[in-house]
Parts: structure tokens; C-alpha cells; sequence
């Protein structure tokens, strides 16, 4: 009996266990999972500071046609120990620290200077053009937690903190090996019934793109002691991603050789169109995926199952895809008994299947980017709105 996808992404993710945090500079913490709570200990910000280039003022002071003497000039930077008494103006720049005594800033367009003396054009109300301490960030305040992506804009506010390095989960180490006899390195000359390998290259920048740091081994041929020898290797690693001969035929051994290594086979078929001959394993705390040989049903696999995984050891607690809602540009139908995930382009919100949907129709893969799923049996007619996953 064929698994359900919903029960093997469960019994994957129940089987799959957070890495270990490091210390790493904030420089290289890019795309990395915060491992614990920080709080701000700079308000935001850290002084009142001006937001224009202008005149620090007191407000009341600076309605129209008042006239107030220049005592000095604040650039961004130290603090010049000015102070703004009645009848004066300190001339100021964008950043800067606001003078003692002032409470709003005149901005520049509507003073009209002449010598050490502006004339005002204009009311100004207490606070305006100004930005007072801690109005964005307090002392105190959470500014990240366990599972957060540190994209650009997280770790800007972490340096913001002076923080040097953060705490984040490792990036797992995984393994892309690719099996079959009739696969070839790029650049090698074919021969009949000879491909040039492709899935290593997909599953390995796949992997990037989920976090993770890995290792392409070569094509493997149809032969026991080749797989033995690949899979002891491979193994090393934190997860391990085999494509290819993980079904039923003479020639898929990487069942039997997984077992032979102590590997404990947990999940394999599963009910889902492209990807039925999918496999889930276990070495101790290593991940075991083995995917189907068709690059559009590993893909499949690949997002549907594995990226997920791939997140939660990196402790990543948000959705492992971003989806969309999306309008059907014509009918679409599913006529099997499995899910079947359509590969297809977005226009705006307008979804159109692109190329043909079998499981080999790599080009067809390339210019897709959405997949949407539909249900045994299931007809989408034109017009109508539906979920779609995006991957690109």
C-alpha cells in the first residue's frame, strides 16, 4: 500500500533531528537559523537625532517671519555640545545629534539665511523633522529568536547591536550520489544509450539553496561493490540523497546495499505523481533519501520531501516553500489515482502549464515556476483560483 504524502513528510520530519549551533562571524551568518533569543541592547535609535538638513530649533520660536541668530553647526558624528537658546538656531545635518534645548527641526527649504541670521517660513509643531531616541527599538526588546532566518535586513538590526558574531544552527553536510550505467560526466563522449548525468547537478544546487553544504559524487554504475563502495563514503555525511535505483528492477540496489550498511529502510512508494518510487532511511541521526531517477520526479521529491527536512535540521521553523494563490489560464485536470504536482509559468496571478508533464520532460521543468497539485481524479476549470508552490 502506497503512503500518503501528508503521512511520510510526518514520519520524515518526526525522524529528523536539529544540528548542533555554532558561533559564526555575522559576516558569514547569511541564510543561517538564529539557535537563541537576543534582545536589544542599543535603543534605535541611540540618540535624537535630526532626519533633514536644516536648522535645530525651538518651535514655538519658528513661525513665520521669526528671526533667529545661527550659534553653530552639528554634522553627523560627535556631538558638538551646542545648545539652542531663544532667539538662536543650530544649523544641522541629517543624523545628527540634536542640540540641547532644541525640540524640531526647520528644514532648510524653508529658512531663507542671510549672514548668522535665518528668517522662518513656515510653523513648525514640537518634534517634527526629528527622530527621537528608542522611537524604533527599546533597550530591552526581543530582536530575534530560535528558528529566525537571518536574511540582509535581520542581520543589519544584529549589527546595529555591534554584534560581531551570532549563534546560529550548522548547515548540514550532505551527499548527492546519482546511480546508473548510462549516465556520463559532462565533456565525456557518448556512446549508444549513453545521458550525460544531470540529476547530481539539479539535487546539489538544491541542497545549496536549502542550506546545506554538498558533496556531488559521480555517476554510479549498475554494480554492487560500486554502490557499496559510494554509499560507505557517502555516509559520512549528515543526510545522504541516492537518484536513481530505488525501485523494483534487477539493477536499483540501493535498497539492498543501504541495508547491507546498517541503514534502516523506514518508507518507500509513496502516493504522489511524478516521484511513487521514493525512499526514506536511517543511520543513527543520518538522513537517507533515495529519489526517483527521472530529474522531473527527483525535483518533485526533492521539494515535496526533502527540502523540509533539510530545514528543520538547520532549525528553520517557517514553510520550507512560499506559496501563492494563483488563477487557472485554462482547464487542468488530474485523471490518476495519485496526486499529481503540474509543473507550469506564472503570469501575474495567471497560472498555464508549461511543456509536457511527463516525468523526464527536464526542459519543460526549466521554464516552469510553479507547481500546483491536484487531487485524484480532480478537473480545475478555467478561471478558477487554486494554490500554487513556488520554485523559483
Amino acid at each position: 500500500m502506497l503512503l500518503t504524502e501528508q503521512e511520510t513528510l510526518r514520519r520524515i520530519l518526526d525522524a529528523t533531528e536539529m544540528l548542533a549551533a555554532e558561533q559564526v562571524p555575522i559576516g558569514e551568518a547569511g541564510d543561517r537559523v538564529l539557535a537563541n533569543t537576543l534582545f536589544a541592547r542599543i535603543a534605535l535609535p541611540a540618540f535624537t537625532n535630526s532626519s533633514m538638513d536644516g536648522y535645530a530649533v525651538i518651535a514655538r520660536e519658528a513661525g513665520p517671519g521669526m528671526r533667529l541668530t545661527v550659534v553653530g553647526e552639528q554634522s553627523a558624528g560627535p556631538a558638538q555640545q551646542l545648545r539652542v537658546k531663544s532667539g538662536t538656531t543650530v544649523r544641522i545635518f541629517t543624523g545628527a545629534p540634536l542640540p540641547e534645548g532644541a525640540d524640531a527641526v526647520l528644514m532648510q527649504e524653508d529658512a531663507e539665511r542671510s549672514g548668522d541670521e535665518i528668517i522662518v517660513r513656515t510653523e513648525l509643531q514640537p518634534a517634527e523633522n526629528v527622530r527621537l531616541r528608542g522611537g524604533d527599538l527599546c533597550e530591552g526588546q526581543k530582536i530575534g529568536e530560535p528558528g529566525m532566518r537571518l536574511n540582509a535586513q535581520r542581520l543589519a538590526l544584529l549589527a546595529s547591536q555591534g554584534l560581531s558574531r551570532v549563534t546560529a544552527y550548522c548547515r548540514p553536510r550532505v551527499s548527492v550520489v546519482v546511480t546508473g550505467s548510462e549516465l556520463r560526466k559532462p565533456n565525456a563522449s557518448l556512446g549508444p544509450g549513453e545521458i550525460y548525468e544531470t540529476n547530481g547537478i539539479m539535487l546539489s544546487e538544491l541542497v545549496r539553496e536549502s542550506g546545506g553544504l554538498p558533496v556531488h559524487f559521480g555517476p554510479v554504475p549498475d554494480d554492487e561493490e560500486a554502490h557499496i563502495r559510494t554509499l560507505s563514503e557517502a555516509l559520512r555525511s549528515d543526510v545522504v540523497i541516492v537518484a536513481g535505483g530505488v525501485s523494483v528492477g534487477e539493477k536499483d540496489l540501493v535498497k539492498p546495499v543501504l541495508r547491507k550498511l546498517g541503514a534502516e529502510i523506514e518508507l518507500w512508494r509513496v502516493a504522489i505523481r511524478p516521484g511513487k518510487p521514493f525512499l526514506f532511511g536511517r543511520l543513527g541521526r543520518k538522513l537517507v533519501f533515495g529519489l526517483p531517477g527521472n530529474p522531473v520526479s527527483a525535483y518533485v521529491t526533492f521539494v515535496v520531501f526533502v527540502r523540509p527536512a533539510l530545514l528543520r535540521l538547520q532549525g528553520w521553523s517557517g514553510e520550507s516553500s512560499a506559496r501563492t494563490k494563483v488563477i487557472a489560464a485554462h482547464p487542468l485536470r488530474n485523471p490518476g489515482e495519485r496526486p499529481h504536482y503540474l509543473r507550469g509559468k506564472l503570469r501575474g496571478d495567471s497560472f498555464a502549464l508549461v511543456g509536457p508533464q511527463e516525468s523526464h520532460a527536464l526542459f519543460a521543468l526549466s521554464q516552469a515556476d510553479a507547481l500546483v497539485r491536484l487531487e485524484p481524479n480532480q478537473e480545475v476549470t478555467e478561471g478558477e483560483t487554486l494554490e500554487a508552490l513556488l520554485i523559483s
